[in-house]
């Protein structure tokens, strides 16, 4: 089993590490980092020493990596995918797997599935779930790719088990984006939340209050039940955060997150719909949805 990696980040360190060190069969592994044809040798011998420590072997050109792979995984920045993809269906071999394992959108993994399908490849896209480090190819992935089966066993010898969840390109990066809105965006919130608490001296107070706010239920139900709130109370809320967005302001932290929230609240409110708090999430969104379509109030 001959394997390539395009790119040498973080990831491809990663996945190319814990490769070379699974039991059993390990692959012929190849490595072809953008920095390796770099004009300044400080940068290219760096690349070339960190694909070296790693037991991979450093490829002289994409061709060089990509020409005789049985796979190809492509772990390049989000906005290199297609352009990577692209350069290598020039070398692909018929049959060959391309991984492609960058976080894009589902229309930048569905024109790089195109640049694969023409050279005779088999595109899978695949979203990484979780941090990538320390368990690398072993890190939770879902993909999705034409006749799943076939391609899991296929990917199975070289020891990688992704999930999949359809044959569908862009299904596996869908579920990763949309996941992404939630996990970044907490992030985010958490940033310009705790920035504000420790200037304004009340940061464990915060903390406190939010451990007591914890419901304990599911995403999907504790979705629902935003849903209603925000429908039912979102004209008021908006204006509390409002006020939100003064506190912040008078602390000299942006109100980025929360100026979304306003507009949020603000465009749910104005739905003046009635839902069921204890409704299915679907249901919840279908009215929504229905009410948003209209532009009329509607009941549920």
């Amino acid at each position: 089993m001959r394997i390539a990696l395009i790119g040498f980040g973080e990831a491809g360190l990663a996945i190319a590490t814990s490769l070379a060190q699974r039991d059993g069969d390990r692959p012929a592994i190849r490595a072809f980092d953008i920095k390796l044809a770099s004009d300044d040798d400080a940068i290219s011998t760096a690349m070339a020493a960190r694909i070296s420590s790693a037991g991979v072997d450093a490829a002289s050109s994409p061709a060089d990596a990509v020409g005789e792979a049985d796979i190809v995984i492509s772990v390049v920045t989000a906005d290199q995918a297609a352009t990577a993809a692209a350069l290598a269906a020039r070398y692909l071999p018929q049959g060959a797997l391309y991984l492609d394992m960058n976080s894009c959108a589902p229309t930048t993994k569905q024109i790089a599935a195109g640049s694969i399908g023409s050279a005779g490849g088999t595109y899978v896209d695949v979203a990484v779930m979780a941090p990538i480090e320390p368990r690398g190819h072993e890190t939770p992935m879902l993909a999705a790719a034409p006749d799943p089966e076939a391609v899991a066993a296929q990917l199975a010898i070289a020891g990688l088990h992704p999930r999949f969840v359809g044959d569908a390109i862009g299904r596996a990066s869908t579920i990763k984006m949309l996941r992404s809105v939630m996990v970044k965006g907490i992030e985010a919130l958490t940033a310009e939340c705790f920035r504000a608490a420790v200037r304004a001296g009340v940061a464990e107070e915060v903390a406190t209050s939010l451990d007591a706010s914890q419901t304990g239920m599911g995403w999907a139900e504790q979705a629902a039940y935003n849903m209603e709130r925000m429908t039912a109370h979102g004209i008021r809320r908006a204006a509390e955060m409002r006020e939100v967005a003064k506190t912040l302001r008078a602390l000299d932290i942006p109100p980025a997150m929360t100026t979304g929230t306003i507009a949020w609240q603000d465009d749910m409110g104005a739905l003046d719909l009635t839902l069921a708090p204890d409704a299915a999430l679907a249901e919840q969104i279908a009215f929504i949805e229905q009410a948003l379509e209209a532009g009329k109030d509607i009941s549920g």
